[in-house]
């Protein structure tokens, strides 16, 4: 592992670094962007919705443009998949080796108040053939790295490679992104956890059972007190994880079921990149029953329920969904 203050380049496999050094590009431009906010009229709504039926927001659009138009000209990837896209984008050039799933802005829906947002990526390999989607369509166990840039008071991209988790922050004077915390780990045990706590009334069982724990704190079964958190940004939530550790959930509920969802969260170019950061960090990732890095996707947009972070935290609601009454 590269030591503190090690640039980003330091952490590139041969095969990856075009990869990475396009995402690193694409999110230095990205930030440029948030930066300047409103002063450039990049805030407010492009009047459409996107794939998924949820209003686009003017930097949704543009931080999907900058993400693709890098990695398709990084010389490395096969094909791109974005959250605001229904198809995938081919490159024409054969044999190149990578395939790029992402979000490209998680989060937009906070930019009018000024809270972090973050890109989120997750790159597995390309087949011998053209790409199509059903090659997006495998376990997050098939990825080779995975990562976020998040867009705070600094830019930090945290990145796996299959071996531990990185911080990496963007140094605005040179541009450069370098090692801020390597070997990143999160406590079995959270003391603090984030829900929105608006939908108990729809949950199951099992998740009401568990929250209605933690709210007692020290005076119910758990003995201890915990700190509720809710940032509404997937990206900031696992930050706050892998830096100070903790839960956040996104679980499944009656308005999901009424709707024709199977939860809130995609699995291609979000859960299964969060779940590899955080499995290698020592947390876990699962949808209630099981690893959301063993889940094959059914689609390219495909949701899930998410339990994420400290591992004591999940394992606990997994068993309580196990002794939920059928």
């Amino acid at each position: 592992m590269a030591q503190l203050d090690a640039p980003l380049s330091t952490f590139h496999s041969t095969e990856l670094a075009p990869v990475l050094a396009s995402i690193a590009a694409a999110s230095r431009e990205i930030a440029a962007a948030l930066a300047h906010g409103a002063l450039r009229g990049h805030h407010g709504e492009v009047g459409e919705n996107n794939v998924q039926g949820e209003a686009q927001q003017r930097l949704d659009v543009f931080a999907d443009q900058v993400m693709r138009r890098h990695l398709l000209e990084s010389g490395a990837v096969a094909a791109v998949a974005s959250e605001e896209e229904e198809g995938l984008h081919l490159c024409s050039e054969p044999g190149r080796p990578w395939l790029v799933a992402y979000d490209p802005l998680d989060g937009s829906s906070n930019i009018d108040v000024n809270i972090s947002v973050g890109s989120i990526f997750s790159i597995r390999p390309a087949p011998d053939h053209a790409p199509t989607i059903a090659d997006f369509l495998v376990p997050g166990r098939a990825q080779v790295a995975a990562g976020y840039v998040l867009y705070g008071p600094s830019t930090q991209l945290v990145l796996t490679l299959g071996a531990g988790v990185s911080v990496f922050t963007l140094d605005p004077d040179d541009g450069i992104f370098y090692a801020t915390r390597v070997d990143v780990q999160v406590e079995r045990e959270a003391r603090e956890f984030a829900i929105n706590a608006s939908n108990r009334r729809r949950w199951d069982d099992a998740v009401r059972r568990w929250f209605d724990e933690v709210l007692l704190g020290a005076d119910g079964p758990r003995g201890r007190d915990f700190n509720t958190r809710w940032i509404a940004t997937l990206v900031a939530e696992v930050h706050r994880i892998l830096t100070r550790g903790g839960v956040f959930a996104y679980p499944m509920d009656a308005r999901l079921r009424e709707q024709g969802k199977t939860g809130r969260l995609r699995l291609v170019y979000e859960l299964a990149p969060m779940a590899m950061l955080l499995e290698q960090a020592g947390a876990a990732a699962s949808n209630g029953q099981r690893p959301l890095m063993d889940i094959v996707p059914s689609d390219l947009h495909a949701r899930a329920p998410a339990f994420l972070g400290a591992a004591d935290e999940v394992e606990r609601l997994e068993r309580y969904h196990r002794e939920q009454a059928p």
